[in-house]
Parts: structure tokens; C-alpha cells; sequence
């Protein structure tokens, strides 16, 4: 529920003013245009789902800016702009095979990954066996005492598929996996209905001034939070969270409260283990930001061994995992992002270590390409030469 700060009444729709003046506050500049949009090649993601229509407000001012949003809550759920959107049409889109008209029906465009990069792991997992058959690193070397028998771009194919091929097969096996073939990583995730018992509470009355007359100055978002029976009031502005909970003294926020509570959430398992983050894991974790911190993670003794991220000020659910989320961690994200926590940390050395095999893969690719195409040349003008010959017998 979304929670009008002026009004303090829920937000039940945002028409194209109110969408218009959102967006001209939340990115500092005039709306040039607004217009209603069902989806686009932007917000073609399942996660708008329970947004749309959204309402697409165009900035003015250079850049090509553009903002989308909710049209059920006001909340800004895209920023884009020109550059962006530009480098997405040569990056993201032809890499997911993401063009809307396919994109917008995920099943269809699942299977139509699947079946395209299949044949492409197939091709990566032989390439790589059979340069590896062509090394002689002992004393049987070929001529010259060379490892590798090849010369020109065979060589440099050879070469960069043996250093960068293991990286890029990894790749090209992970990106496969992304779309989960044969449901190998489907998880069970939390129940629904545990999870709205466990969100159930009854909203008190809200005097908006007292609550923001305790939070930091310059408050830019206000979220109600409701979960374990507490009612919060979470208050950020652009440098500080601060939690407000409602109600009496006897409802205050405890681990005990939270891990009591999150049983209800995980069928057939206790809280074996409950650990306070101060820094991210190993699964729970960003890449371009840190994730919300202090966290308590619970791992359950569950038949699935599940593991919940609750946030210890307010006891909302922040996340969850389960033993095939943690497979699919590794053989996904670890793989094809390189996001284990010590590159993320040092963002030089991922970048580095990115940038090397890429080239390398780009090299072995590249290479490929151009050896195929010589092959196909040269036996187009064999099957030429062939056929008078062929005449002339006749």
C-alpha cells in the first residue's frame, strides 16, 4: 500500500498531472511530454507487471531523459536516458535476444534462448576438447618445438581458445543456465499465505507530522513496514535511514520477536542458525551497490535448507534462498558475472579480469568466424572446379 505524505490517504491511481509533477520533482527538470505506456522495449521485465500502465514522462533538456512511472503507486521505476538506451541497442538487447515483440511472451522467449544457445555450449565444450587434443607439451613436440601444430589465424585461434575458451565456455554454459533448462533450480520460495499472516498487521492511525518530526531532515521517502506484528515507519533521506515503530513499548523490535515470527514462514524447519551481517555474504550481496545492511540472516533446518534475510530494525522479509537458489548462484551469477565477493570489493581487479577474457574470447570468436568463412570460400571454388570436369566426362 502506498500512502499519500501530503494527504496521509492510500494511493490507489496516479493520473498523467500527478505522474507529470512526480517526474518533474524526482529529476530536477521540466516534463516536455507524458503519455501512457502498456510496455516498451525498456520496461518489457515481468517486474512491471504490477505497475502498469506506466506513465512515460519525457524531460526536457538534453540527454534524452526519461522517466517511467507507476501508475497504481507514483513511484519512479525507470531513469533513463539517450546514451543508455543507445548502448543497451548494440549491448543488453541483442545479448538477452530482448526485442520486445519476443521478450514480451517469457516462455516463448525462454525457450527460444534454450534452444539457441544449446547448440552454442555444444560448439564451445568440443571446440575446447579438441584444442586441447592439439597440445604437445612434452617431448613429442611438432616442428620447430612447438605446443600447437597451426600458423596465421589458426594459431591465434588455437591460442585464445586455450587461454580465454575456458572462461568463455563457462560463460556460454552460465548464460544457458540463466533460463533454468529442465527447471533444475527452481526453488520453492516462501509460501504466500505465510508470508501475508506474516505482513498482517492493522495500520494504526498516522500523524505524519510526529513521524517525520523524529526522522533526519531533508526526508525524500517514507515507507510504511508492516511485519511480525510491528507496524514501522522507515524515513531516508539522501544520506540516512532512521526506523520509527508504532505502537507500545512491548512491541519493540528484538531478534527473538523476528526469529520466533519467521518460523511461520518456513514449513518443517527451526532457525538453526541466526547470524547479524554487517557486510554482504556470499549470497546476499550487489554489484554496483552494497545490499541493505544490517541484516539478520536465519538458516532453517527445513528440507530445502532455507535461508531468510530479515531487516533487524523493521523484521521485513529482504530476501530468500534455498539449496537450489544457492546451486543456481554459482552456476549462473558466479560464472557468468563474476560477482564472488572479493571482486566485487575490488573493483579494479573484476574489471581487469573482465576485460582480459573478453578479449581473449572476442580474439577466439572472431578468429573462428574468419576461418569459417575461408573454408566455405575455398570449397565453393573446389565444387566450381569440380563441375566442368564433371561435363567433360560426361
Amino acid at each position: 500500500m502506498t500512502i499519500d505524505a501530503e494527504t496521509a490517504t492510500p494511493v490507489r491511481n496516479v493520473g498523467s498531472a500527478g505522474a507529470a509533477r512526480i517526474a518533474s520533482a524526482f529529476g530536477r527538470a521540466p516534463v516536455a511530454g507524458i503519455a501512457p505506456v502498456e510496455r516498451d522495449q525498456w520496461t518489457v521485465a515481468g517486474r512491471y507487471d504490477p505497475h502498469r500502465p506506466l506513465w512515460r514522462a519525457a524531460l526536457k533538456g538534453s540527454g534524452g531523459r526519461a522517466l517511467y512511472v507507476s501508475s497504481h503507486t507514483g513511484a519512479v521505476l525507470l531513469d533513463t536516458h539517450a546514451h543508455e538506451r543507445f548502448w543497451n541497442w548494440l549491448g543488453a538487447v541483442p545479448h538477452w535476444i530482448y526485442p520486445t515483440v519476443l521478450r514480451q511472451h517469457p516462455e516463448g522467449w525462454r525457450q527460444v534462448v534454450i534452444w539457441v544457445a544449446g547448440p552454442c555450449v555444444l560448439a564451445a565444450i568440443t571446440g575446447m576438447w579438441i584444442g586441447l587434443l592439439r597440445v604437445r607439451l612434452g617431448q613429442r613436440r611438432f616442428k620447430g618445438g612447438r605446443a600447437t601444430p597451426y600458423r596465421g589465424w589458426m594459431l591465434w585461434h588455437h591460442a585464445a581458445g586455450l587461454t580465454g575458451g575456458v572462461m568463455l565456455t563457462f560463460w556460454i554454459v552460465s548464460g544457458w543456465l540463466s533460463v533454468d533448462p529442465g527447471h533444475l533450480f527452481r526453488g520453492s520460495g516462501l509460501n504466500d499465505r505465510a508470508l501475508a499472516r506474516y505482513e498482517r498487521v492493522e495500520l494504526p492511525p498516522i500523524d505524519l507530522a510526529r513521524v517525520t518530526a523524529a526522522g533526519p531532515t531533508g526526508i525524500v521517502r517514507l515507507e510504511v513496514i508492516r511485519a511480525a506484528g510491528l507496524v514501522s515507519f522507515e524515513l531516508r533521506s539522501r544520506k540516512r535511514r532512521l526506523v520509527v515503530v508504532a505502537g507500545r513499548d512491548s512491541y519493540s523490535p528484538s531478534v527473538t520477536r523476528f526469529v520466533g515470527a519467521a518460523r511461520e514462514l518456513v514449513h518443517g524447519g527451526d532457525a538453526a542458525r541466526v547470524t547479524r551481517l554487517t557486510a554482504p555474504d556470499f549470497y546476499w550481496y550487489g554489484i554496483d551497490a552494497e545490499p541493505q545492511l544490517p541484516a539478520l540472516r536465519l538458516r532453517f533446518n527445513d528440507p530445502v535448507a532455507t535461508w531468510l534475510y530479515l531487516d533487524p530494525a523493521t523484521g521485513a522479509v529482504l530476501g530468500s534462498i534455498d539449496r537450489r537458489g544457492r546451486a543456481y548462484r554459482v552456476a549462473y551469477d558466479l560464472l557468468h558475472r563474476w560477482d564472488a565477493t572479493a571482486l566485487i570489493t575490488n573493483r579494479p581487479v573484476r574489471l581487469a579480469w573482465i576485460w582480459l577474457f573478453s578479449i581473449a574470447g572476442v580474439v577466439t570468436s572472431a578468429s573462428g568466424v574468419l576461418l569459417a568463412w575461408r573454408r566455405l570460400e575455398r570449397t565453393s571454388r573446389e565444387n566450381k572446379q569440380s563441375i566442368p570436369s564433371l561435363h567433360t566426362a560426361a
